[in-house]
């Protein structure tokens, strides 16, 4: 009885992987980082901490573990070096490419606002980019759709404006933003931005500035997330503004580099929640 039940168990268990006599293989889970900023535009500043070096640090620790996990096939954009070599020449031999990308996303909602099919609003105001930094993320979605990412987990330090740059804000706490509902890839967009800021809700505060403070924070603005349509439905999109730079737990080293572990450790398991 026993030698049956392990006979039926074994055939369970066996047939989702084979079909036809042959091992049917199971895909990885395709998962972009993308530290924010770079050298040529470092983003927030406190003192001699770069939010640029910061995302980097954090994105690495993430890319790091992520790695070693064979249910994922994970990509990053830039190292210490600069832009990896894919995405470096990406940006310099699809830049025309790219620029049409954009322009054409751009003549297609300007369309939908004019008929009435898309809403535009602003949910929080954001820093406008340099064009070199548009072409970029412009860039980084063009090549997430071609690519088919699952995920794209862009990773950021907020900041308030300050009058110079040692000056602490009186702001703190991290967001997590997900593309607008009336974007294709709002819904499980969203779905896994919960499953994120549920994780770091068990060690870091929330954003107290009144427009973040709600954790989750739809906008249809950041290019990153898709802004004009510009990502598949299929595309998750996902930013995480991890914190104020100037907070307490940023400005000393050992603090700052335990928090890149915890907060990797803490979107992983946000990650693996959503994916399973």
């Amino acid at each position: 009885m026993k030698i049956r039940l392990l006979i039926i168990l074994f055939i369970f268990i066996a047939i989702p992987f084979f079909a036809n006599g042959q091992t049917v293989a199971v895909k990885p889970i395709k998962i972009l980082l993308v530290p924010g900023h770079d050298d040529q535009s470092p983003g927030a500043i406190y003192g001699n901490i770069r939010e640029a070096d910061m995302t980097l640090s954090l994105a690495s620790e993430i890319y790091n573990i992520l790695k070693k996990d064979k249910r994922y096939e994970v990509h990053i954009t830039r190292n210490w070096k600069g832009y990896t070599k894919e995405f470096s020449d990406y940006f310099s031999n699809q830049k025309g490419d790219i620029l049409s990308f954009k322009e054409e996303a751009k003549k297609i909602i300007k369309e939908k606002i004019i008929n009435g099919t898309f809403v535009s609003k602003t949910t929080v105001s954001h820093v406008s980019v340099s064009p070199n930094v548009s072409l970029h993320l412009y860039g980084i979605n063009k090549w997430a759709n071609d690519h088919k990412m699952d995920l794209v987990l862009h990773i950021h330090f907020n900041d308030y404006p300050r009058n110079n740059k040692w000056e602490i804000g009186k702001y703190k706490g991290y967001t997590v933003y997900v593309p607008d509902k009336q974007l294709v890839n709002a819904k499980e967009s969203k779905n896994i931005g919960n499953k994120i800021f549920e994780q770091l809700a068990n060690k870091y505060p929330v954003s107290n500035l009144k427009e973040e403070s709600v954790g989750v924070v739809e906008d249809q603005k950041l290019i990153a997330l898709g802004a004009r349509g510009t990502l598949e439905k299929s595309v998750n999109s996902i930013l995480v503004e991890y914190g104020y730079i100037y907070q307490k737990i940023f400005r000393v080293t050992k603090t700052r580099h335990q928090a890149y572990k915890d907060m990797a450790s803490l979107t992983i398991n946000g990650i693996s929640a959503y994916f399973k």
